[in-house]
C-alpha cells in the first residue's frame, strides 16, 4: 500500500482512502501540519547545499540536477571542481535514496511511522557527517579522504529525504527542488487563481509553493551567514542534524499524530 500524507492539519484524527492506479492512497490529517514541516525542512535543505557548495569543495548533495552539471563541468576541465568529489555526491545519494525506498516501504507494509523513522535516521546520518567533519576546515585546494566520507553522509542522508518526500508525495511542498516549483508559482501569479470553488485551493498551492522557495533561500542565506562568521563544517550539520531531529519529534508528538 502507498502511503500520501495531508499537508493540513484538520479537526479529529480522521483519514480518507481513494484509489488511485490500483493503490490505495491514504490521507491523514494531523495536529501539527505537514507544511510546516516541511517548509522547516526546506530551510535545512538550504543551510546543506550552503555547507557542501561552500565549506565541502563545490559540490551539491541535495540537488541532483546541479550536481549533475558540476561533474560534467569538471570533466570539461572546469576549474575549481572535483569530478570525485561530485561522483562521490552522486553515488552516495543514489544509495540513500534506493535504501531509504526500502526501509520505508518495510515501515510502511508493518504499519510503522515511516516519515517519522525517516526523517530521525537523517537525523542520525546528518550527525554522522557532521562527527566526520569535526575540526576541518573549508576546502581551500585539495580535498582529502575526511572530505569526501563528509559529502558521501550529506549526500546519503539528502537522498533518504528525497525519497520520503517522494513517499509523501505533495508536489507544492517539495524540500529539495525549487525550479519546478518556482516555475509553477510565477505560472500561477501571471495566469491567477481563478473563480469557483476551487480557488482557496488554488490559493493555497500559491501560498505553498512561495513558501518553499522562500525557506530555500533563507536557508542557503543562514548557511551561507554562518559561515561566514566562522562556523566550522561540523558545527553547521551538528546544527542541521539536531533540527531535523527536533521537527521529526515535533511531528511524532503532535496531538493528532497516528500510526502510519
Amino acid at each position: 500500500m502507498a502511503h500520501r500524507l495531508s499537508a493540513w492539519g484538520g479537526s479529529g484524527d480522521a483519514s480518507r482512502r481513494r484509489r488511485s492506479g490500483g493503490a490505495a492512497v491514504v490521507a491523514v490529517t494531523r495536529g501539527l501540519p505537514l507544511t510546516a514541516v516541511l517548509v522547516g525542512l526546506t530551510v535545512t535543505t538550504g543551510m546543506v547545499e550552503a555547507v557542501s557548495y561552500l565549506a565541502l569543495g563545490h559540490v551539491f548533495t541535495a540537488m541532483m540536477t546541479g550536481n549533475l552539471l558540476l561533474l560534467s563541468f569538471a570533466c570539461a576541465g572546469g576549474g575549481g571542481l572535483s569530478v570525485a568529489a561530485s561522483s562521490v555526491s552522486f553515488g552516495a545519494f543514489v544509495a540513500g535514496a534506493g535504501a531509504g525506498a526500502r526501509l520505508e516501504a518495510a515501515l510502511g507494509a508493518r504499519r510503522h511511522r515511516w516519515f517519522v523513522i525517516a526523517l530521525v535516521v537523517e537525523a542520525v546520518i546528518l550527525a554522522a557527517a557532521g562527527l566526520t567533519a569535526w575540526r576541518i576546515e573549508p576546502v581551500q585546494e585539495q580535498m582529502s579522504g575526511r572530505y569526501y566520507g563528509v559529502v558521501a553522509l550529506v549526500a546519503a542522508a539528502m537522498g533518504i529525504r528525497s525519497v520520503t518526500m517522494l513517499r509523501a508525495d505533495i508536489p507544492d511542498l517539495a524540500t529539495t527542488v525549487a525550479t519546478r516549483l518556482l516555475t509553477a508559482l510565477v505560472n500561477g501569479v501571471f495566469l491567477g487563481a481563478g473563480h469557483g470553488p476551487d480557488r482557496p485551493a488554488a490559493e493555497r498551492r500559491e501560498a505553498h509553493r512561495g513558501a518553499t522557495v522562500a525557506a530555500m533561500f533563507a536557508g542557503g542565506l543562514l548557511g551561507a551567514w554562518l559561515l561566514h562568521l566562522h562556523w566550522r563544517p561540523y558545527a553547521l550539520l551538528l546544527l542541521v542534524g539536531a533540527v531535523v531531529l527536533v521537527i521529526a519529534g515535533a511531528y511524532a508528538f503532535s496531538p493528532r499524530h497516528r500510526r502510519l
